[in-house]
């Protein structure tokens, strides 16, 4: 009788070992930067399922993490802080992997033993923490060996983040990373197959398409929907679903930030209109809340207008500046294309941006609306 009972036994652990983190029926999550001026309990937690504390960094020489010691008391207090608003918040700790080339990534990569240690410090850091998952911001997508080693790392840190959980008989960590746009004559890719099977979902990173400090002609730089020579979300997430990405283990990225240029023709303020680089701020960046008390400060003289066609927000100063944004209107936008497009939900960055959490209240108001 007992033997009978072995196959039902194993079939059983086999699940155990494969099981995610409780998933979600819908992701409202959000970016806080350690750096930024708030302080976590400043956070309205509520609006929120998950919040991510960025940024944790890779060790160099034992690719370990660390935390800078300025910043160690906001992330060894975050989840408290946040828990206080809403008992039943979700937190991740978040790790900048330094992005296109970076070279520490790049070797951690591609050693097995280094991936072990990265691995293992992860887990130990985010329980240290008291944090419920674990996100890699800022991966590129690789070729060649460093793609296959991307996979490796994937599978290895999901059976690992599974082994901790049994022997520790603590819930599993929660595994998530951002996701880049692709075209589809990129070379460059993602090992869409092994982030499918060991991630619980990826944030589609919806921004920063075009920026003054790279493109000397101004573009949307979050536009929803555009002609297929200028990118946006919409053709970036079908990308990603005709490279075999499924939707329901996506969510949409939404910025709360914006992009300024200077224009080099007074009179020509269009989108791909010519630019000599950022205005306003060095690298013509700004949060949400300063576009909002930027454009106060001018009273009735500097309106922002919706454009409905790529969903984005744009206003000029003095026919000299020209902004891009999501004001309420893009994001209530973004928020409904997730839903009709069988998404996950929705990522924000970074919350410290928000004017009076208006943006945030705007996704939320959404989500009541359309269950």
């Amino acid at each position: 009788m007992a033997s009978n009972l072995i196959p039902f036994l194993l079939l059983f652990l086999s699940l155990q070992s494969q099981s995610f983190a409780d998933s979600p029926s819908w992701v409202k999550a959000g970016y806080y930067y350690s750096g930024s001026e708030i302080s976590a309990s400043d956070i309205k937690a509520n609006l929120f399922t998950h919040l991510l504390c960025a940024f944790a960094f890779i060790n160099s020489t034992n690719y370990n993490l660390f935390i800078n010691s300025s910043q160690e008391h906001k992330f060894s207090n975050f989840h408290n802080s946040v828990k206080l608003q809403n008992p039943s918040i979700s937190t991740l700790l978040s790790i900048w992997s330094g992005r296109h080339k970076s070279s520490v990534f790049s070797s951690m990569l591609n050693q097995s033993s280094s991936r072990k240690s990265f691995i293992d410090s992860s887990i130990t850091t985010a329980r240290l923490y008291g944090f419920h998952g674990i996100d890699l911001y800022g991966a590129w997508p690789r070729e060649g060996t460093e793609l296959v080693n991307f996979g490796n790392l994937l599978k290895e840190w999901r059976a690992a983040i599974t082994s901790e959980a049994r022997n520790s008989s603590k819930p599993e960590l929660i595994l998530v990373m951002g996701g880049y746009y692709l075209k589809a004559s990129d070379s460059l890719s993602y090992p869409f197959d092994l982030m499918q099977r060991n991630l619980d979902w990826v944030h589609f990173v919806a921004y920063d398409y075009y920026v003054p400090s790279k493109d000397n002609v101004t573009g949307y730089h979050a536009a929803l929907y555009g002609p297929p020579a200028w990118d946006n979300t919409d053709s970036g997430i079908k990308e990603w679903r005709r490279r075999g990405f499924s939707s329901t283990k996506l969510v949409i990225g939404l910025p709360y930030h914006g992009y300024a240029w200077t224009l080099v023709n007074p009179g020509n303020s269009g989108v791909g209109a010519e630019a000599s680089g950022p205005a306003i701020t060095k690298d013509g960046s700004m949060a949400y809340k300063l576009i909002k008390s930027y454009i106060r400060s001018f009273g009735d003289v500097v309106v922002s207008h919706y454009n409905d066609t790529f969903v984005v927000n744009q206003f000029t100063v003095a026919s000299i500046n020209w902004v891009n944004f999501d004001d309420v209107e893009a994001i209530k936008a973004k928020v409904s294309y997730a839903r009709k497009n069988g998404l996950l939900g929705y990522n924000v960055f970074q919350v410290g941006n928000d004017d009076n959490w208006v943006l945030s209240r705007a996704g939320e108001l959404l989500n009541i609306i359309q269950p």
